[in-house]
């Protein structure tokens, strides 16, 4: 891959478009300069099936009519898994003004993960850079849950005029380390035990669209227990936690294809909201799965909420095997620690 911001030209694999300046459009958190922008999109191109790829392709015509005399383009197709990671970190590092994720919440799960390195945000490294890379998003994959939150549909030509307006606004973003002291950052939910299994299950079933997440759930359920957990919140004392069924820390509302787990979560809340499911049998889901997906509910029998700024989960059996994921994507297993990084990310809205 080849880049070159800032000269008129982007070049991402064998795409190049030309533009021409342009006034960049108004920020909302602060006062913007005439000049050029630079934007970066990131297309899994077998996102949703290979349905992301073929409605991109769709798409760019429109694109470059919308944005093409304001802005420099780049298309950057993602080759394999972390490669979106790379990309946004070239592309922050040479000055851009946003990085664009085009697909599901995998692929915005990468492009986040890209504006950070070695536990800190990645800069510009462009002297006369006066400006930070926001993220964007087009939705384009099969769960699309983060967009939910802000009441996104599934329309690109919606999200591109999103991009064009070009408001900006600082959000939150939650972080997870382990016994290893690596960072993997979040943007949407992190979830713990029968949740996180049935989230790497469904990764298996992508090719049934949403229906995945029902596929996933049912094969997780398959010899599940439910487990004592310790958890520490806000670096306090540590407490026990019994017959965990699901642990969900929220960042923003939904998961698994529509299903609003932490209703009360607010990515501009410098806060994360943890709502626990304890001692749930196979039946309750099915008789509570409306409750789950409406987001009512934190009234039900066994399930708590809590807004925190950290909590840390341990396996008290220690026999291992308690599954973690966040934004869909498997993270191995316990102990982790889930942290806020108060307005870690300046974001498109």
């Amino acid at each position: 891959m080849m880049m070159a911001l800032g000269r008129g030209i982007y070049v991402a694999h064998n795409v190049c478009f030309r533009s021409e300046l342009q006034p960049m459009a108004p920020d909302r958190i602060g006062s913007s300069t005439s000049r050029q922008r630079d934007l970066v999109f990131v297309v899994n191109p077998l996102g949703a099936n290979g349905r992301t790829g073929k409605e991109w392709r769709k798409l760019v015509p429109y694109l470059r009519s919308r944005l093409g005399k304001e802005c420099n383009i780049c298309e950057s197709i993602t080759s394999g898994p972390c490669h979106a990671i790379d990309i946004t970190r070239e592309a922050i590092r040479e000055g851009a003004d946003a990085v664009i994720a085009v697909g599901g919440d995998g692929t915005l799960h990468e492009v986040v993960n890209g504006f950070f390195w070695a536990g800190k945000p990645v800069v510009s490294q462009v002297k006369e850079s006066t400006h930070s890379t926001a993220l964007g998003l087009i939705p384009l994959g099969t769960g699309s849950d983060f967009a939910r939150t802000f009441g996104w549909k599934n329309d690109p030509h919606e999200a591109i005029e999103r991009v064009a307006r070009g408001l900006r606004s600082r959000i939150d973003v939650g972080v997870i380390t382990g016994e290893s002291c690596d960072h993997h950052y979040f943007i949407n939910v992190a979830d713990i035990h029968l949740s996180a299994k049935a989230g790497f299950y469904a990764s298996r079933y992508k090719r049934f669209g949403n229906l995945c997440y029902i596929i996933g759930a049912l094969q997780a359920f398959i010899g599940h227990q439910n487990q004592d957990l310790r958890i520490r919140l806000n670096d306090g004392p540590w407490e026990t936690c019994p017959q965990v069924t699901a642990l969900c820390i929220g960042n923003a509302k939904y998961f698994g294809g529509g299903m609003k787990i932490t209703p009360n979560a607010d990515p501009f809340s410098r806060n994360l909201e943890v709502v626990t499911l304890q001692n749930f049998k196979w039946y309750d889901f099915v008789l509570k799965l409306h409750k789950l997906y409406s987001g009512t509910h934190l009234s039900v029998k066994n399930v708590s909420d809590r807004s925190v700024l950290s909590i840390e989960v341990e396996d008290i059996s220690g026999k291992g095997g308690i599954y973690i994921q966040s934004d869909g994507e498997h993270l191995g297993f316990l102990p982790k620690k889930i942290s806020v990084v108060p307005a870690g990310i300046e974001m498109i809205l």
